[in-house]
């Protein structure tokens, strides 16, 4: 268990005698989508304007930035948070939207999957505010509004995994298929995560009493499937495989983000769980952009607290960069562990 009143101790002495840090920094988080939802409306190679931005801009931006020291007391008033999640919340629906808009329009062509690839970074990002709105109480609007926009990816069974498994076996490499050993690169553990997290997700329901047809992830997967089928018959065939093609890559880009916040940090079964479990950054732009995503440990630490309440701990495991520049060298395993794994100590290199 997770003593929280020392997450607030530690929290409350870094925060004494400091004024709250800004909202307005999170506002660049909507960048992204508007600039999806612009080039899926503008079409041609502005199609493309997601991808550049995101995975070409933002990582050399996120060096560039430096970090920024969360040092500042918490916030009282959380309604410009909330308002900006909100906001985050509502424009993946808008992305998709233009992406059914660019793909009726041009067919199979590429702006159609590059408008696809766009749209898919843009409903990652969408995954990030369902991650944050899924820690709500259970069955509440902002956590139904959690689970619209995961099905919108088709990655619903996300938050019953995330909350249920991962968040109680973090770094429990039998347990928990969210979090890679040392020794295992970013393409083979996307690869065995994706299926051995929705396994996990029914079986979870299973331990429930929820068999069978009863079971809420088969039900909705199910539902999906419905989904998949009706948009092929109203929208045709292009619409359907570029949907689905976004949703492979915003399911990728999640997939990612779980592998660098937690490879290579290992704990036994019946160990505490601890901040030292965890990566963190205090990249500034991934900060700002990604809702604090970046400041992992402390989540795991205290998962109900909202992400501008969380604080970066000092001595707790710490990425090289930022999330955006941490995404091309990621995708080269001996690249990613000769210039991260030097962080992780020996013991745990298995």
């Amino acid at each position: 268990m997770v003593d929280h009143s020392v997450v607030r101790a530690e929290v409350s002495d870094l925060d004494a005698g400091q004024k709250p840090e800004s909202w307005l920094p999170h506002l660049t988080g909507l960048v992204l989508p508007l600039v999806v939802i612009s080039g899926n409306l503008l079409g041609g190679w502005l199609t493309l304007s997601g991808f550049v931005l995101a995975l070409g801009i933002y990582p050399i931006l996120d060096v560039l930035l430096g970090e920024a020291k969360q040092r500042g007391a918490i916030p009282t008033d959380g309604r410009p948070f909330e308002i900006i999640l909100l906001l985050g919340s509502l424009l993946p629906f808008f992305g998709l939207a233009t992406l059914f808009y660019r793909a009726t329009l041009d067919g199979s062509v590429w702006t159609t999957w590059a408008a696809a690839l766009s749209t898919g970074i843009g409903s990652g990002q969408g995954i990030i505010v369902a991650h944050e709105l899924g820690h709500r109480k259970p069955r509440s609007a902002r956590w139904w509004l959690a689970r619209v926009l995961l099905f919108s990816v088709h990655y619903t069974h996300f938050t019953t995994e995330h909350n249920h498994n991962h968040h109680r076996n973090t770094a429990i490499h039998d347990i928990d298929a969210a979090s890679a050993p040392y020794r295992r690169g970013l393409w083979m553990q996307v690869a065995r995560t994706v299926p051995l997290q929705f396994i996990s997700a029914v079986r979870i329901n299973q331990q429930r009493g929820k068999k069978g047809v009863r079971n809420p992830v088969l039900q909705v997967f199910a539902l999906q499937i419905i989904a998949v089928i009706v948009v092929w018959q109203v929208l045709g065939l292009w619409v359907t495989l570029a949907w689905l093609l976004a949703a492979a890559f915003a399911i990728f880009l999640l997939e990612y983000v779980n592998y660098i916040r937690h490879w290579g940090l290992k704990r036994e079964p019946g160990e505490r769980q601890t901040h030292m479990h965890s990566w963190q950054t205090e990249a500034r732009l991934s900060r700002w952009v990604l809702l604090e995503l970046t400041i992992h440990p402390a989540h795991h630490m205290k998962a109900s607290a909202p992400f501008w309440q969380l604080r970066a701990y000092d001595d707790a495991p710490t990425l090289p960069a930022g999330y955006f520049a941490c995404f091309w060298p990621c995708l080269f395993p001996p690249l990613w562990k000769r210039w991260v794994g030097k962080g992780i100590p020996e013991e745990q290199r298995a």
